[in-house]
């Protein structure tokens, strides 16, 4: 996750989109990563104009940071136009500025998450500006397989800022649930101390979804980042309606989440994928 990738930040000239910057030039200060502002227009004939609005804010950020941002503009659907961009440059991070479920409609339509879902790289998803370093990140575990790419960031976030990991679970009455989700607590225990990462084990409630008690423990415990999982193969439903993943995302505490896609190939696996990382 080191060695000088971009780091990718959706520019559409709001507020957020400058919070998600800061976000950015703080990681990569840790990581030495480049940082690359992305701007998707409609037409071709808007490129030029949007360049030239964003070399202003290249400018203006190397002034006041030092960083000098690269600057992306791509005609498309951003729907497609940030992932492709990921893959083409391979980049490590894209970090994303919203206004919660709002914002993210107005950002990207009804489809918010399908933006997110369709990237390679993990999102950071940012609703205010930085106000310290990561101190601490809340891990929701339940029974799905394919998570161990989630256990790569949490140890690599805590290798960068020596956070504490707080994996969360609930209960099941569900006799299947509770076996897969107590493998993956297994799993992640053991995967988390081979790399020395601090963590703790916090069983919730379990009287509300786990999203909400998830952002209710986070806030209890004024966390940095909530670190979760798209659902592999959402579905229109979900879009629609809206996942447990994008209720995180949308949080009304405005705490920082890392959304990580689950990579093709892993849910071959019993419990968390044993391969990699």
């Amino acid at each position: 996750m080191k060695g000088n990738r971009p780091i990718l930040v959706p520019w559409d000239f709001s507020q957020v989109a400058g919070y998600a910057l800061e976000h950015a030039i703080e990681f990569a200060k840790k990581t030495n990563d480049n940082i690359a502002l992305i701007h998707v227009v409609k037409k071709s004939k808007e490129i030029d104009n949007a360049k030239s609005k964003l070399q202003e804010i290249v400018d203006q950020t190397k002034e006041k940071y030092g960083i000098e941002p690269s600057i992306i503009v791509r005609e498309g659907s951003i729907f497609t136009a940030i992932s492709d961009a990921v893959e083409d440059l391979n980049a490590s991070l894209v970090v994303m500025g919203t206004h919660g479920i709002k914002g993210m409609q107005k950002f990207t339509g009804s489809w918010a998450l399908k933006v997110i879902a369709g990237s390679k790289a993990p999102f950071v998803v940012v609703q205010d500006a930085p106000h310290e370093e990561l101190k601490n990140i809340v891990f929701p575990v339940d029974f799905k397989k394919e998570q161990k790419e989630k256990l790569v960031w949490a140890a690599f976030l805590n290798e960068l800022y020596h956070t504490k990991v707080y994996i969360v679970y609930q209960d099941s009455t569900d006799s299947r649930i509770k076996t897969k989700t107590k493998s993956n607590i297994v799993f992640s225990k053991s995967y988390l101390a081979d790399k020395g990462a601090e963590f703790e084990i916090v069983k919730l409630p379990g009287d509300k979804s786990l999203a909400d008690e998830t952002i209710d423990f986070a806030k209890e415990l004024q966390s940095s980042m909530i670190l979760i999982m798209t659902t592999k193969n959402i579905s229109f439903q979900d879009y629609v309606l809206g996942a447990d993943e994008q209720q995180i995302i949308a949080n009304p505490e405005k705490i920082l989440v890392m959304c990580v896609n689950p990579k093709k190939g892993t849910a071959k696996y019993g419990g968390f994928s044993a391969s990699g990382g």
